[in-house]
């Protein structure tokens, strides 16, 4: 080939590209890679999540048991039920195994920058503490992008929303669960807390019963509450009956009310369910990030010789485990 020739054919291929658009830095598809990812909501309404259903980077997960998930669901939720975020049923507290919840989320295909969405039952408000306490678990093993839908599948469906039977096909993921323990209160380092007279706000989230010592969890070996503590049950954050939780300005109103609107708290219950609504209020509608939570409350802390608060006697003890006993 002559160079007349070659030169020619460089000019022409030097205008044709002069012609066409601009790449990599004006493609949209490039741009969308790039692009920092938003920090969702952490409520969602029935209204919210609607358009989020079949985003690629949406995970729904259904917490109910397998049954309840098997007679329909939220369309593309994948069901792992709350069971699998807890800890054996002597004592339901204690955190799983880092490796069996990598299992669990990489079977459900969760990334690092999947934005999960956790959905309950909504048969009644305790369920939300199953959804909090899934929410917490995702949270300290290092996922950020994270909701609840108010009122769980059964809001869904009342606000309209199908329900399907078919389960999504879904790529198992690579995502590695790994516990934040600057984020867990341990009973070790509440125990020093309390000795020490450095303890942070102590807010125990069972109904006054369970507090005042007057009914415990068969798992739990005392009656009582932990020294220091201040009763506020997890019910008064939703409407009497109700399993949305009240407006958010109610909601703030009520968190300053138990003393965490600002400043170290500690959330406990008697295994960290309904301690987890309280800590998701405190800290996720509220705002406080010092609130932290003490997973294996109260059944943990009472298997120990560590002092506690609102403890009947031997005698009314025994009573009281007679009496409850006969009622059941």
């Amino acid at each position: 080939m002559s160079n007349h020739r070659f030169i020619s054919l460089a000019f022409v291929s030097a205008c044709l590209l002069l012609t066409l658009p601009a790449q990599a830095e004006e493609s949209p598809a490039t741009a969308n890679v790039s692009a920092p990812l938003s920090t969702p909501a952490p409520l969602l309404s029935a209204g919210e999540l609607q358009p989020l259903i079949g985003q690629a980077h949406v995970r729904i997960l259904d917490i109910r048991a397998p049954q309840a998930y098997a007679g329909g669901h939220i369309p593309g939720a994948i069901n792992t039920p709350y069971g699998q975020y807890r800890g054996p049923a002597d004592n339901p507290g204690q955190l799983p195994q880092a490796s069996a919840l990598t299992a669990v989320l990489q079977k459900a295909g969760i990334h690092q920058d999947s934005h999960v969405i956790v959905v309950h039952g909504g048969t009644d408000h305790t369920d939300f503490g199953a959804a909090a306490r899934v929410y917490w678990t995702l949270k300290v093993g290092g996922l950020t992008r994270l909701s609840i839908v108010d009122g769980g599948t059964r809001a869904w469906h009342a606000a309209g929303g199908e329900l399907t039977t078919e389960t999504p096909l879904v790529l198992p993921s690579q995502f590695v669960y790994q516990y934040d323990k600057d984020q867990i209160v341990t009973r070790d380092e509440l125990a020093a807390a309390i000795q020490t007279g450095s303890a942070p706000r102590l807010i125990d989230s069972r109904p006054p019963a369970f507090f005042n010592g007057d009914v415990k969890p068969a798992t739990a070996a005392r009656y009582g509450t932990l020294p220091g503590a201040h009763s506020f049950n997890n019910a008064q954050f939703f409407p009497e009956g109700g399993t949305t939780l009240k407006p958010v300005d109610e909601l703030k109103a009520l968190v300053a009310q138990a003393g965490a609107a600002e400043g170290p708290a500690v959330s406990f219950c008697n295994t960290g369910h309904w301690a987890a609504t309280n800590w998701f209020v405190m800290s996720e509608i509220a705002g406080n990030t010092a609130v932290k939570m003490y997973p294996d409350s109260m059944v943990d802390w009472s298997r120990s010789e560590l002092p506690m608060e609102n403890q009947p006697s031997r005698v009314e003890a025994l009573l009281q485990d007679l009496k409850h006993a006969l009622n059941k």
